[in-house]
């Protein structure tokens, strides 16, 4: 489904839902992290770009303190007051909704209810962020209709608390980030320690493609916090010996090399992938800005097979689809993306070979899997925003 069709039918879904006043329409982008994987919660550096696919939703504020909200994609309803928020097990898409509610008022903000519909057409489960892109858009309504002075980057926070304290899914900043503050044609880069951006242009010619490997992980039930407590663990342990060390981001490559024999196996081979990683990202940025995209894209694919063997979140279905584009026409890197066990690979491909890389990808896939992919060529979009009643898409 195109912008234009997910913006026809979230009004509609709210017309029938909620019949009065039209609603405003609010807009937030999934994302695709092009390197810098498992780094953010780490203290280090990764670059995303915001994807031309979107949650939108429709809101009107409310007289009361009830929210009142729709899905279409589950077509299902869930409702809750601001004044006593907890999670819907029955509804979990819901608890987006929720938590961005309660860190609000959290923080002071004051909040009125609100009816709402949400649509998207950000794959669930695939790794491109569509919780972060639904607790974005509500900041994003919540932060217009009621009138809040609060700052991107404060939004943004807030959002990743969110899912932090109240979804119970410890992400770094990443996604929350660049669903804020993408902007099009440019990836972003993300200091997460200090939170210092910088928008890298991308080079003309080339194309970011997105292959969905269609298996589903709940991250949440997934090893990813297993994987956090190995890096705090190997940051405990080279503490001792590196005493200014206060996460990955502060050890080198030089200092694994000879320490890491200190560490358990499994977390070393973990601390190797989170170093080696900030550095790839940085070297990433770098050949981008030197016009090097064959450098750039042979950096992705040291991403993965660090990811794949090192961090241990790959799964058969991503290995294939990486190994299949790798030989396709004019790939110049190919890496799994997201949190792994599951959902895309990301692609640098020549523009002018997109077609044929992806008919060659898809038919390849089908025919080792079992299962055809949904392939996206996507563009880097802008960061979350308010709709106009006509949008130009």
């Amino acid at each position: 489904m195109g912008a234009t069709q997910l913006y026809q039918q979230v009004r509609e879904a709210f017309e029938q839902r909620f019949p009065g006043e039209p609603p405003r329409i609010f807009q937030a982008p999934g994302r695709v992290n092009l390197i810098g994987e498992h780094t953010d919660y780490n203290d280090g550096f990764v670059l995303p770009v915001a994807i031309d696919r979107q949650v939108v939703l429709a809101a009107r504020l409310r007289e009361d303190r009830r929210v009142r909200l729709w899905a279409t994609h589950f077509q299902q309803g869930s409702e809750f007051s601001l004044d006593q928020i907890v999670p819907d097990a029955s509804a979990p898409w819901s608890n987006y909704v929720r938590g961005v509610a309660l860190m609000l008022q959290q923080e002071g903000f004051a909040l009125r209810g609100m009816d709402a519909v949400i649509a998207g057409n950000v794959p669930i489960g695939s790794g491109l962020s569509s919780s972060a892109a639904i607790e974005v858009a509500t900041a994003v309504a919540f932060r217009d209709l009621c009138h809040l002075d609060i700052a991107p980057v404060a939004l943004a926070l807030l959002c990743q608390r969110a899912e932090n304290e109240f979804v119970g899914m410890k992400c770094g900043i990443m996604d929350q980030f660049i669903a804020v503050l993408g902007q099009r044609h440019h990836a972003l880069l993300i200091d997460c320690r200090s939170l210092d951006y910088e928008l890298v242009p991308l080079p003309e010619g080339v194309s970011i493609v997105v292959c969905d490997t269609m298996k589903r992980r709940g991250l949440v039930d997934s090893e990813y916090n297993a994987r956090r407590q190995e890096c705090e663990q190997g940051v405990t342990i080279l503490r001792e010996y590196l005493p200014d060390v206060k996460a990955l981001r502060d050890v080198t490559s030089q200092d694994l090399a000879r320490y890491g024999h200190l560490l358990p196996p499994v977390v070393r081979k973990r601390c190797a992938h989170v170093v080696s990683e900030n550095e790839r990202t940085l070297q990433a940025v770098a050949a981008l800005r030197a016009g090097q995209v064959e450098e750039f894209g042979r950096l992705m694919d040291q991403s993965h097979v660090s990811l794949r063997d090192d961090y241990e979140v790959s799964c058969q279905e991503l290995d294939c689809m990486v190994e299949l584009a790798r030989v396709a026409p004019g790939c110049l890197g190919a890496r799994m993306t997201g949190a792994g066990f599951g959902g895309c690979t990301v692609n640098l491909v020549q523009t002018e070979a997109t077609e044929a890389f992806t008919q060659r990808v898809a038919d390849e896939y089908q025919r080792e899997m079992g299962v055809k992919p949904e392939i996206y060529v996507c563009e880097a979009s802008a960061g979350a925003g308010s709709l106009s009643p006509n949008p130009s898409f």
